[in-house]
């Protein structure tokens, strides 16, 4: 990736190149150099701003879990029967992930090599976890399938809404709207964790 050579930049648009290149590159495979070609920048240019790749890695991992974790604390994740708040987290949850793409998929495809990504790794189950237990209470409350372990069930909907990144490309001609995408997701999963009435 080769970008021209900019005249300004600020810190938010430093960071999108470096997401745009660790997405591209990994993590691991990306140097300072790649960094500062892709940006148009010096290399110390970058260090006035931060320390260092794994200070960018972070940033852009904070911002996707601060995302994640701003639905938990949404009213309609926080009152209301657990299948609800359930639905509402993981519709949220898709549109977050779509909303914050770049972001997103970094956190999802760091593997626990350096301080940083096993600090996501661990915010990242303890995201998990809570919804877990969202699922718990809902199959308590008799409204989901009991026969389905909850760990299982999150694993499974979240494969899914996680797997958005893999395809969903905003923008493309005839591509599905981020709100299609959501809502497709909630009922084909949730037709098949809730229970019949």
């Amino acid at each position: 990736m080769t970008m021209a050579k900019r005249d300004t930049y600020t810190p938010e648009s430093l960071l999108a190149v470096a997401v745009e290149v660790f997405n591209e590159r990994g993590y691991d495979g990306t140097s300072m150099e790649h960094l500062s070609r892709a940006a148009g920048i010096s290399k110390s240019s970058i260090y006035h701003h931060v320390k260092g790749k794994e200070e960018l890695l972070r940033l852009a991992i904070s911002r996707a879990l601060d995302g994640l974790f701003g639905i938990l604390r949404e009213p309609a994740a926080r009152e209301g029967r657990a299948i609800e708040r359930l639905e509402h987290v993981a519709r949220r949850t898709a549109e977050v992930l779509m909303e914050e793409l770049p972001y997103v998929t970094l956190l999802l495809r760091v593997r626990g090599n350096t301080d940083t990504e096993r600090w996501a790794m661990e915010r990242r189950r303890e995201f998990d976890h809570q919804v877990a237990e969202l699922l718990k209470q809902a199959a308590a409350d008799g409204d989901l399938r009991s026969d389905v372990d909850a760990r299982l069930a999150t694993r499974l909907l979240f494969g899914m809404i996680n797997s958005i990144v893999e395809w969903y490309r905003p923008g493309r001609g005839g591509a599905a709207t981020s709100h299609e995408v959501a809502e497709a997701v909630i009922r084909t999963a949730f037709a098949g964790l809730r229970t019949q009435t």
